[in-house]
């Protein structure tokens, strides 16, 4: 029986591509996407992949959905890893430092993120707590979050930690670092909260079209716009849509898409 595949994430160092998805499927193109490649996985892989960053020709970085990070230079013919255990064997051993929800840690991490200099954060999937990671790094370090609210979403303020983190909570909650974040320390982050009002929507993801104008996707098709730095924001009746808005990506300051369910695409104008 033939298997069906979703692809999940793509990324693309000018010609050269790679492409991941579930059933755990990883492909490679050296010519722009006219030709591809199906590039073993191992089954002894722990957890899926879930996150693929070209980083030059036959050069990448992968990520998987328990914390393991791979880096390969040969198309994908060998892989290095670039942290010692996965996630839950690192909480486990370490009792998680007081981190609520982390001691005897078996899920799955969920929305990991990389900004351009490859520093990591991920989300536990019951959303209790985060993790940061860092080049050089040996393991992860799981963090606490600041309110009772579970996790809905975080990122990096244009896509760069040292610009800040973002972070938003259920019921419609988000905030920001006020200070850049030091992933070296094992100290709590310090978060401000923004002054959004969703009406219990969640927010599904932020993004930065440059460092004052920013826009925010929720749940019920709703999108909110900031020109101040997230100080104050505005609804955007215009664009609503049946469904979700689930992710936003800024290519430069004219150009910019949302996705959302049902096969929404929205295009900045």
């Amino acid at each position: 029986e033939e298997l069906t595949y979703r692809f999940e994430n793509i990324s693309f160092f000018q010609n050269d591509g790679w492409v991941i998805g579930k059933p755990a499927i990883l492909l490679h193109t050296k010519d722009g996407g006219k030709t591809w490649l199906r590039v073993p996985v191992s089954p002894k892989l722990p957890g899926e992949p879930i996150l693929i960053t070209a980083l030059g020709p036959d050069t990448a970085e992968m990520t998987t959905s328990a914390g393991a990070i791979y880096v390969t230079n040969n198309g994908g013919r060998n892989w290095k890893a670039q942290v010692k255990e996965t996630i839950d064997s690192t909480l486990n051993r370490t009792i998680s430092s007081g981190v609520s929800g982390a001691s005897y840690f078996t899920g799955n991490i969920i929305g990991v993120i990389r900004d351009k200099n490859g520093k990591y954060l991920a989300i536990s999937s019951r959303g209790n707590f985060f993790l940061t990671w860092q080049p050089g790094q040996e393991f992860w370090i799981p963090r606490a979050r600041d309110t009772s609210r579970r996790i809905q979403s975080m990122g990096f303020i244009e896509n760069d930690l040292e610009q800040g983190l973002w972070m938003s909570t259920r019921g419609g909650g988000l905030s920001f670092t006020k200070s850049q974040p030091d992933f070296d320390s094992i100290n709590n982050f310090d978060f401000s909260s923004s002054d959004i009002k969703t009406g219990g929507y969640g927010i599904l993801d932020v993004n930065f079209k440059n460092k004052d104008e920013l826009w925010a996707a929720c749940g019920g098709g709703i999108l909110y716009s900031s020109i101040d730095g997230g100080k104050s924001w505005k609804k955007d009746d215009e664009d609503k849509v049946i469904g979700s808005l689930y992710k936003i990506k800024f290519f430069n300051s004219k150009l910019g898409f949302v996705l959302g369910s049902n096969g929404v695409l929205l295009r900045y104008v």
